[in-house]
């Protein structure tokens, strides 16, 4: 993964040099462990904001590939206002339903090798296991587009699935109730990580390899013609940089208002509940259950070493300000998950709800990643526009972007692909539904 230090320099700095300012805080002044690649009173190559799946993947990488990392966050990483701040996320490569879902797939099959790859690296250090094999099983009344293009993509990767009767589905899992369900498939590698733990990990990691952490709110600081000298944090310090990787999730379009205000859709679109299951009863626990996919629904069985319970994931209210929106779940929202349990898991449908969490999503135009140079600014990038699926491919997104980010990235079909879009929303498509 490293690089040589000389051509990592050019790379990062090119065009803009090295900001280098007294009055700047240093990765080592940020109050980051010291680290050798650190020199006291020099400031760091890459200035990362945000750490959520964007930001503290790319970070991690940035770091490894020979690059001095801060990355600051105004609640720090794993919060509960981050999107990526859940407690699960599932991984899937179903994505029939995009018009990039070739790619998301491929990237999605990565990443569980990828997410698997660091339970085993770090077993060793005591970090908790984040991935689990669940399985994924699609669940439809008929046979549908987004079955059919997911089926074919699979085919292009040869990735292993199966089409399953109902009655082979009531056979493997009875618990499952079958309304009018004629059209299942399965994807068995597809599987459930632990959301909140690995951000938590993915920082520890890039501490313990060098990399400063700081919290605090960050606002734009000092602008030399199209270089970023600086950023403002708390309204007190300056952090310095050669270059900066903006990864503000929901809080683009506050953080870039005339740039990314439309261009973006941010919504509280995900309620999740986590159901208390039968005591005794191991029918509604990894590996006896996997997770599912049925109209406008998804979840997953209880986990492992997790006790938080069966997790259903419904649409949710709208609320565009991740600063101030209310992420509990009232009671009036919770009909709708108790008719999904009566008809899926029937079962659970009268079991109490153990939490609730919701969390701000935020799509792009064309609901794909954006992954581009400011176009303001030759030394500042983009990273965000999860359209909810970011997460579960974070580990291959941060290689891909810190590649982008230093110049070893340079596929004209991708570049292409994650570009920030002319295209707007209208001001009712972007408060979403």
């Amino acid at each position: 993964m490293g690089i040589d230090r000389r051509d990592f320099l050019r790379a990062a700095t090119a065009g803009a040099g090295l900001a280098l300012s007294g009055a700047g805080v240093s990765a080592t002044e940020a109050g980051g462990r010291r680290s050798p690649l650190v020199r006291s009173g020099q400031a760091p190559d890459i200035v990362v904001v945000g750490a959520g799946a964007f930001g503290a993947w790319t970070a991690l990488n940035l770091q490894r590939m020979g690059a001095r990392v801060i990355m600051i966050d105004q609640y720090g990483p794993a919060n509960s206002r981050a999107t990526s701040g859940g407690e699960t996320r599932g991984v899937r490569t179903s994505y029939g339903d995009r018009p990039h879902g070739l790619l998301w797939g491929r990237w999605a099959a990565r990443a569980i090798d990828r997410w698997t790859a660091w339970d085993e690296e770090h077993s060793d250090d005591l970090l908790p296991p984040l991935f689990s094999t669940t399985g994924d099983l699609i669940l439809r009344e008929e046979m549908v587009p987004f079955l059919e293009e997911t089926m074919a993509n699979w085919d292009v990767m040869g990735h292993t699935y199966e089409v399953l009767t109902p009655d082979e589905v009531h056979y493997r899992w009875p618990v499952i109730g079958l309304p009018d369900i004629k059209v299942a498939v399965y994807e068995p590698a597809a599987g459930v990580v632990r959301a909140r733990r690995a951000i938590e990990s993915v920082a520890r990691v890039f501490e313990q390899e060098g990399g400063t952490i700081r919290i605090g709110r960050v606002a734009m600081g000092a602008r030399d013609g199209r270089r970023v000298l600086d950023v403002q944090v708390d309204d007190q310090d300056r952090v310095t940089g050669g270059t900066f990787v903006f990864a503000l999730g929901p809080w683009f379009p506050k953080f870039f208002p005339e740039l990314m205000g439309k261009r973006l859709r941010i919504r509280t679109l995900g309620h999740v509940y986590y159901v208390s299951t039968p005591p005794g009863d191991e029918s509604y626990r990894v590996p006896n259950l996997p997770s599912y996919n049925v109209p406008g629904v998804t979840g997953w069985p209880a986990l492992p070493h997790d006790a938080r319970g069966f997790r259903i994931r419904t649409g949710g209210h709208r609320d565009d300000d991740p600063d101030t929106s209310v992420r509990w779940i009232d009671a009036e929202y919770h009909a709708r998950p108790r008719e999904v349990l009566a008809q899926y898991f029937p079962a659970l449908a009268d079991r109490p709800f153990n939490e609730t969490r919701a969390c701000h999503y935020e799509s792009s135009v064309d609901s794909n990643f954006i992954i581009d140079r400011h176009p303001d600014f030759d030394n500042a990038w983009l990273a965000g526009g999860g359209s909810a699926e970011a997460f579960k491919q974070g580990p291959v997104l941060g290689e891909y972007i810190a590649g982008r980010v230093l110049g070893t990235e340079t596929d004209e079909e991708l570049i292409e692909g994650f570009r920030l879009k002319a295209e707007e929303f209208e001001e009712d498509e972007r408060r979403g539904p």
